[in-house]
This record gives C-alpha cells, structure tokens and sequence, in this order.
C-alpha cells in the first residue's frame, strides 16, 4: 500500500501542473514559454527495447535515494509498450523493488514520442531527445525541461559521451546543474 500512495504523489505531481522551482508556473506553462523539445528523427522500437541503466537524471521527488535504477521497455502486440521501472531504495543490499507503467506512441511517424501512464488517467509526457546510433546510450526530457534522463544499455558512460549528451540537452533548455548522477553498481 506504501508503495501505491508514493506512486500516486508521483503521479499527482508529475501531471497536475507542479509549481515550476523558481518561476511558480505549472509544467505545461514553462513548456510553453520554450521552443518544443527537437526529438531524435527516427527511433527503431524493437531495437529500443529491453533494459536501460539509469546513468543521470534531473531527479524529481520519487527518484531520490534510488540506486541501480533499470528501465525495461517490453513492446506489447498492440503497439503499447510495458515500462517498468527497477530500482533500490538508499543501498545496492536493499530489496529490489519495481514500478509498472503503460507508454502509448504518439508520434508513430518518428516513434520519439510517448505518454506514459502509471495509472489512469494520468500520462506523462517522454520524449527522446538524443540517441546513439547503435542504441548504446539515450537522453529523454520532459517538455517542461524540468524532468531528464541519461539511460544506456552499460552501468557506465565514459566521460565524453556523457559530457556530449549533457551539452546537447543545455542547448534544448535544460539546466544541466541540476543533472545528478545515478549510483550503478560496479559488478
């Protein structure tokens, strides 16, 4: 039950228009005040499938304290993509934990862009903005540019790239200060 309350205040947050850090407008006000997040021209989905190391992120409430983080992407036959969201909670020898979740495609011409549902009817909006061209690594935002992840299909990211991803999202509006790196283990 702990874990459907923190879910929702997830939610909640996330699609009820959360008060911006420092201007106090909602995420949909702040996105409108930007130019639209560009989103990598084509994305493959069954390449795209399958487990994503949580490398960065600009973390929101719910991602705090976690640690070996994992997106799994699961392409469903009727073109909806099962998302689950695996983690641990402060501690590499916590309980393995997991939050499920539905993204729908809604740019099948680019397949760049999703809404992803953790229960109805709350959506959020996911957007690919920056992909390796062998599917290693991958940056998504939030049109807000308040929300940003760095996922790759390895524990680590050498330096460069990681350095590259992080410059190219500054360029689309996001405060790249606020990017943490997210503890993976070592083995």
């Amino acid at each position: 039950m702990k874990s459907l309350t923190i879910l929702f205040l997830v939610c909640a947050t996330l699609f009820t228009g959360c008060q911006s850090r420092t201007s106090g407008n909602s995420d949909k006000q702040a996105a409108e005040n930007l130019p639209p997040l560009k989103t990598v021209a084509h994305v493959d989905l069954p390449r795209y499938m399958g487990d994503w190391y949580v490398i960065a992120n600009i973390p929101y409430f719910a991602e705090e304290g976690k640690v070996a983080s994992i997106e799994r992407y699961e392409l469903r036959p009727d073109g909806k993509i099962e998302n689950t969201f695996i983690f641990k909670k402060d501690s590499f020898d916590a309980k393995e934990k997991e939050w499920n979740a539905v993204a729908e495609i809604t740019n099948t011409t680019t397949n760049a862009e999703w809404n992803i549902q953790f229960f109805w009817p709350f959506k959020v909006e996911y957007r690919i903005i920056d992909l390796a061209p062998d599917y290693s690594w991958a940056a998504i935002g939030h049109p807000s540019r308040k929300y940003f992840w760095v996922i790759a299909r390895a524990r680590t990211l050498d330096e460069k790239t990681y350095q590259g991803i992080l410059a190219r999202a500054a360029a689309q509006g996001f405060n790249i200060s606020e990017v943490t790196k997210v503890p993976q283990p070592t083995n």
